[in-house]
């Protein structure tokens, strides 16, 4: 058994009887009353994502998890298909335990979490940054500067990411994957 002094984010926990991820967490100390942690906890099969509270000191029950490098293959009707870069072998998740699902081109190299007690898979996760081509924008108008201006470009995997003006079409652009924006220009 854990408490809440043990909570970090990426910690996946026993809540309500069910799975969840710690995606951000916070101790409070007020002047006048019992300390707390203030949680937002991400359902690893739902990917809804919830407040809690928690008391400090609350005992609290962790998953063992394990991370195992993967490999995307390719999307049919049954979801995402992925291979075990160690064992070859495939496994197929659903595009809710795909986050991010559309910054994913074919080749791209994941984590997946598995649960350790079932061997059951929980999550994908990419990584926090990818390089991907821009396909289509539209051009920037010159003398249109002046102000941190950004328009929509879409890329090869067919999501719209707002760039700044300067950039154009067939430009590789790194994509932060946590806040879906545009990182830098890749040369």
């Amino acid at each position: 058994m854990a408490t809440t002094a043990d909570i970090k984010n990426g910690v996946v926990i026993e809540f309500n009887h069910d799975l969840y991820q710690v995606t951000d967490f916070q101790h409070v100390k007020p002047g006048k009353g019992p300390a707390f942690v203030r949680t937002k906890l991400r359902n690893v099969r739902t990917g809804k994502v919830i407040d809690n509270t928690f008391s400090a000191g609350h005992k609290i029950t962790t998953a063992r998890v394990e991370q195992r490098p993967h490999q995307f293959i390719y999307k049919d009707d049954m979801g995402y298909n992925f291979m075990d870069m160690n064992t070859f072998e495939q496994v197929t998740l659903n595009e809710a335990m795909v986050p991010f699902a559309d910054l994913m081109k074919e080749g791209q190299e994941v984590t997946i979490l598995f649960h350790a007690e079932t061997e059951t898979p929980l999550t994908c996760e990419i990584p926090p940054f990818v390089e991907l081509t821009i396909t289509y924008t539209e051009p920037g108008i010159k003398g249109d500067t002046a102000t941190n201006a950004s328009k929509p470009a879409i890329v090869e995997t067919g999501a719209t990411i707002q760039v700044p003006l300067f950039i154009g079409q067939d430009e590789k652009i790194k994509v932060d994957t946590r806040t879906y924006s545009y990182a830098e220009r890749v040369k």
